[in-house]
């Protein structure tokens, strides 16, 4: 553990992308699909963009810090927080300052630019939270335990580039998936991330999911893989929800890993129209059996489809089907 010789913040500060935004010619601006950037992997992959074209990538942010530890001890003053981009193999470096949210300067919102001829694989995107202790301006107090990966050639967002999406036989692979193997996936949450298990017993589905096909069967490949995507999220919130730990007096905390970005992600749909602690004491109260949790299942599923783009792939295929439909007789 490095020391410091001064005092630094000991609760965890956390980051995540909420919106990219590519810049193409003549400033044409387009909103990055949903399911190139993951807050389970702090990935943002920009290999298959929407538009070949594009020059720079401005990504939304928000950092949440410690604020109740930074009041209570005062050893801090003029506190910023700041966004660092860079990337070792061309030495570039990218800064951007966040401003405080209106919840007491819990929340920091900003964004931060990425020009497409300054990288050539994986830039690093961190947060700091900066401020003046004993008199010294400038002294980093804390900083995002893991940073997050912008990925300008993978495409999918992947922290190790390798397949989240493990093809295993269910009829003959471990003991607990032989339960399951009429199903054509399961997620996994048993690991340090979670896993789609993608069963090959299934007749036809790892072609379709994995195989460009006909037109036909790559919309229906879209509409499966968004489905999946939808079953993840389902799966993770319930996995961070229901792994918590509980203050003394009952407050409910979010997780500093990949659990706590899920739950700010989804609480919002959840229970909208209130703070994210208000919205996770909430969902916490009503899911150990004080309130209707069976209520909040529609609002579960709801959130995980609008994550997994499950609304816009159904509409796109239903469109490209009648257009398919059309052309066939005319």
């Amino acid at each position: 553990m490095r020391a410091y010789p001064y005092p630094r913040l000991t609760g965890p500060v956390t980051a995540r992308v909420t919106a990219v935004r590519l810049r193409g010619p003549g400033d044409a601006r387009e909103q990055l699909d949903s399911r190139r950037y993951s807050v389970v992997e702090q990935v943002v992959a920009l290999g298959k963009a929407e538009r070949d074209d594009w020059q720079s990538a401005r990504l939304a942010l928000t950092a949440t810090v410690p604020v109740r530890e930074i009041e209570t001890k005062g050893h801090w003053s003029d506190i910023a927080v700041v966004a660092v981009l860079t990337e070792g193999t061309t030495n570039a470096r990218t800064v951007a300052r966040l401003e405080p949210g209106a919840e007491g300067g819990r929340d920091w919102t900003g964004e931060i630019e990425l020009d497409r001829d300054s990288h050539l694989d994986r830039a690093s995107l961190a947060v700091h939270v900066v401020a003046t202790v004993g008199g010294i301006a400038g002294r980093i107090i804390a900083s995002t335990e893991q940073e997050w990966m912008i990925d300008v050639v993978s495409e999918a967002p992947l922290r190790d580039r390798q397949l989240d999406v493990n093809t295993v036989s269910f009829a003959r692979g471990a003991e607990w998936l032989r339960s399951f193997r009429d199903a054509p996936w399961i997620v996994d949450t048993s690991g340090r991330m979670p896993t789609v298990r993608l069963n090959s017993d299934f007749e036809g589905l790892v072609a379709l999911v994995d195989g460009p096909g006909s037109k036909v069967e790559s919309l229906v490949s879209e509409v499966l893989r968004a489905q999946m995507c939808a079953d993840v999220w389902t799966a993770v919130f319930h996995t961070a929800i229901g792994d918590l730990e509980i203050e003394d007096d009952g407050t409910p905390l979010l997780p500093p890993d990949w659990r706590g970005a899920v739950l700010r992600e989804m609480l919002p749909d959840i229970v909208p129209g209130r703070s994210v602690e208000d919205a996770l004491r909430e969902v916490h109260t009503r899911r150990t059996g004080e309130g209707g949790w069976t209520d909040l299942q529609p609002r579960i599923q709801y959130a995980a489809a609008r994550r997994a783009d499950v609304p816009k792939a159904l509409a796109t295929t239903v469109r490209d089907i009648e257009r398919l439909d059309q052309e066939t007789h005319a």
